[in-house]
């Protein structure tokens, strides 16, 4: 299924926003709008989403989401479009409320066997030492639903753990507390052509700090990218598979984002990310041109995604 969508449409690229990702969204914005504009759509303008967004979107015929966290990925702006009925870029309501939530991810992709690192899920005003018993340092402690690595930390004792609870807890009240193991970072693009989920090349990534904290991830020569991934044939083909099923299992549409630590041999599912940044630094655009779509192309593809999330 192909949407015919006319150069004269008009479109609002949404980005900026009122998450902690505000800056990375109108960067992502930008380059979307940019690329749109070189294929010819010249009515398409950007938006940045405030309150009010409903307003503002009077007049749009499709929305090309580049919103990235709270009320971008978590369900709320797909609501309001759907409200509007504009038509609009990526996952829909219920996948975006599900993947934006780290703890209910996983409970998804576990019933579909999919491989996952331990962990547990800290509610409000639980202690985190006694909910960690039967986890072994070091951990990771993330906000549940919080993106950019905002807000993680790793913990190797009580006292780092409290810590880190607390810091976690001021961008989100629930934490995801994961055993901390050492692997390779991988991450996979998925898109959709006619309907059909594909995986792009899998990006290992090699962060020279020793997570792929905020910084790693944004600032330009504190990672180093290996594309393709520089491992096996069997575990390309087992990683692709496993990205292309979580995008399934999780009613993903359109464009999203698998990421990955591989040990032992295992490839285990961190989380997905249904809006994937557009930066000149960013994941997906990479994992693209390695399969010959190059930036243009990628945002044309995920433009024609618009209304078939449903």
């Amino acid at each position: 299924m192909q949407n015919i969508i006319s150069k004269e449409a008009k479109i609002a690229v949404l980005c900026g926003g009122m998450s902690s990702e505000r800056e990375i969204s109108l960067r992502s914005g930008k380059n979307v709008l940019a690329a749109l504009q070189r294929l010819g759509y010249k009515n398409a303008q950007i938006v940045d989403v405030s309150e009010n967004v409903m307003n503002d979107l009077k007049g749009f015929e499709y929305a090309y989401n580049t919103l990235h966290g709270k009320f971008g990925e978590d369900g709320c702006i797909q609501g309001v479009l759907e409200i509007l009925k504009i038509p609009y870029t990526g996952c829909g309501v219920m996948s975006s409320a599900i993947c934006m939530n780290k703890e209910y991810t996983k409970k998804v992709m576990g019933t579909a066997g999919l491989p996952l690192i331990t962990s547990v899920y800290l509610l409000p005003n639980e202690d985190p030492i006694k909910k960690v018993e039967d986890l072994h340092y070091p951990l990771m402690i993330k906000p549940v639903s919080e993106g950019s690595s905002f807000g993680m930390s790793k913990v190797n004792n009580e006292s780092e753990l409290v810590k880190a609870v607390e810091e976690a807890r001021k961008y989100n009240a629930e934490i995801l507390i994961e055993e901390y193991l050492v692997g390779i970072a991988a991450t996979v693009g998925v898109l959709e052509k006619d309907g059909k989920a594909f995986a792009t090349e899998i990006l290992e990534l090699r962060p020279k700090n020793e997570w792929y904290d905020y910084e790693a991830k944004y600032t330009k020569g504190m990672t180093e990218f290996i594309l393709p991934a520089e491992i096996s044939p069997e575990m390309t083909e087992r990683v692709k598979w496993n990205a292309v099923k979580a995008f399934e299992v999780c009613g993903c549409s359109g464009v999203s984002r698998v990421d990955f630590l591989i040990v032992d041999n295992i490839p285990y599912i961190l989380e997905i990310n249904t809006n994937p940044g557009m930066t000149d630094t960013s994941d997906l655009p990479a994992q693209a041109a390695a399969c010959d779509i190059n930036y243009d192309s990628l945002v044309d593809m995920v433009l024609h995604s618009a209304g078939l999330n449903k």
